[in-house]
């Protein structure tokens, strides 16, 4: 159960000034933002309003009552962000086993965290595309230390039999070792940041032949789209080979949608550790969710974006809380968006009291 993983988070209070137990805090924060809060005077409203069903239904005993916003608030800002990551990551792992999955890791800034003095959060996350999940999350205070968050996260994370999939920017030699460390398979996104390599795979596939092929072909939206997946496994001759750790294969992607009746073409190039077209096919396709499933749904449907905690680590609690939310709901079947999910556990009571406890994730 969650509240198990998260009951060995330290307590940053005073202990003669405590009055509310820091797990049921936790869990009542986890609640009110699965419910459709986003801001703490929302937490504290919806939790007064459920006192009773708190008692009654997940056996809190909130022998002082419900904290103030202020309180949630105060409390959040001090509780050690490394710490409740850590409890987000042994929760997920506990109760979900990523063998075979495609792992997507991507940043995302919070934009609502920058304020007068201080810069906007980024975000750095794993997401799994077949279980549709959160693994877990790591922060830094520029998008452009994306590189150094990387490793931290893949550290973290239980990848053996796994496909990562990382764009452009974590196309690094340091991050293929960790992955291959690991026992896991890559699939790198190039661009400039490696511009030789990028510029050599590029020439490569502009002037050769390559038999392994495999295309897609999708409508929808007014508009037509082909996808030609191209994978050359004898590379030999790249002279950066030996450079990269599990380097096997060079990999295009050639995208032409038509739309109104014109043409847009692309073409995009990889790195991996994949010999197998159809497997590579599958992560790049894959890569897209953390985009659509995560980053997106944070969005719209949790407004990420305009959440203005900015007290020091609210903002990066918050998000870690958001995770656990978003866990919590995708792992339910009912024919609604996200966003939906979340108003009616707002009002139907029943319905949240399944979301929290139906699936393995059960708070």
């Amino acid at each position: 159960m969650l509240r198990e993983h998260f009951e060995g988070i330290s307590d940053p209070r005073q202990p003669w000034k405590v009055k509310h137990s820091l797990i049921e805090i936790i869990i009542m924060v986890i609640c009110a933002v699965v419910a459709e809060c986003e801001a703490w005077y929302q937490v504290e409203h919806y939790c007064r309003t459920k006192q009773t069903w708190f008692r009654k239904k997940l056996k809190l005993k909130l022998k002082n009552g419900i904290p103030s916003h202020d309180t949630f608030e105060r409390i959040f800002s001090m509780i050690n962000p490394k710490e409740l990551e850590a409890c987000f990551f042994s929760w997920v792992n506990a109760v979900n086993k990523q063998l075979g999955e495609i792992v997507s890791i991507d940043g995302k800034t919070l934009r609502g965290s920058k304020g007068i003095g201080n810069k906007a959060i980024h975000m750095v996350s794993a997401w799994a595309n077949k279980s549709r999940l959160v693994l877990g999350q790591v922060k830094t205070d520029e998008k452009s230390n994306e590189v150094t968050a990387i490793p931290d996260l893949i550290s973290l994370l239980e990848l053996r039999g796994c496909i990562v999939t990382i764009d452009a920017m974590g196309c690094q030699k340091e991050i293929a070792k960790d992955i291959v460390k690991a026992e896991a398979d890559y699939v790198f996104g190039l661009k400039g940041n490696q511009s030789s390599l990028h510029d050599d795979v590029k020439l490569y596939f502009e002037t050769e032949t390559v038999k392994a092929k495999t295309v897609t072909r999708e409508k929808g939206h007014g508009r037509i789209e082909t996808r030609e997946y191209l994978l050359e496994t004898e590379i030999d001759w790249l002279y950066q080979k030996p450079k990269w750790a599990g380097l096997k294969a060079i990999g295009a992607v050639k995208s032409g949608v038509w739309k109104n009746d014109i043409l847009h073409e692309e073409t995009r190039y990889f790195i991996t550790s994949l010999t197998d077209v159809k497997k590579f096919a599958e992560a790049v396709r894959g890569h897209w969710g953390i985009e659509n499933s995560l980053h997106w749904v944070l969005d719209v449907a949790f407004n990420e974006d305009n959440c203005r905690m900015r007290k020091d680590n609210c903002a990066e609690n918050f998000a870690v809380i958001r995770h656990i939310a978003l866990n919590l709901l995708k792992k339910d079947d009912a024919k609604m968006s996200i966003k939906s999910r979340r108003h009616r556990c707002a009002y139907d009571d029943d319905y949240l009291y399944n979301i929290l406890f139906a699936s393995n994730f059960k708070l």
